[in-house]
């Protein structure tokens, strides 16, 4: 089995930081890649930031500039590190990882339940 975690979530002010946190654990074997999305009620789910085994980052162009993903391979969790954030970034912020198994050696993305982040004064 596979788990995905997030947490760091909270209400923050506007021109905070926050720093959300990913964990992946379990049957694992290589993680390729891990992203972040973010969803507020009633709209469709978007793309935040992603970054590969080989630390290559891509970032929405809504956080370009103030977000910052990284990633500690020892321990399979990514970071989400929010500068500057504005109400426009409350939202429930979802995890995945892109991962190969161990023993069976399939590949797949696996979700968290989700973070909420509150930006509000």
């Amino acid at each position: 089995q596979v788990q995905v975690v997030e947490s760091g979530g909270g209400l923050v002010q506007p021109g905070e930081s926050l720093r959300l946190s990913c964990a992946a654990s379990g049957n694992i074997f290589r993680i390729l890649a891990m992203e972040w999305y973010r969803q507020v009620s009633g709209k469709q789910r978007e793309f935040v930031a992603s970054i590969t085994n080989g630390d290559k980052t891509t970032y929405a162009d809504s956080v370009k500039g103030r977000f910052t993903i990284s990633r500690d391979n020892a321990k399979n969790t990514a970071y989400l590190q929010m500068d500057t954030v504005t109400p426009e970034d409350t939202a429930v912020y979802y995890c995945n990882a892109d991962l190969i198994k161990l023993i069976t050696y399939t590949r797949g993305t696996y979700w968290g339940q989700g973070t909420q982040v509150t930006v509000s004064s």
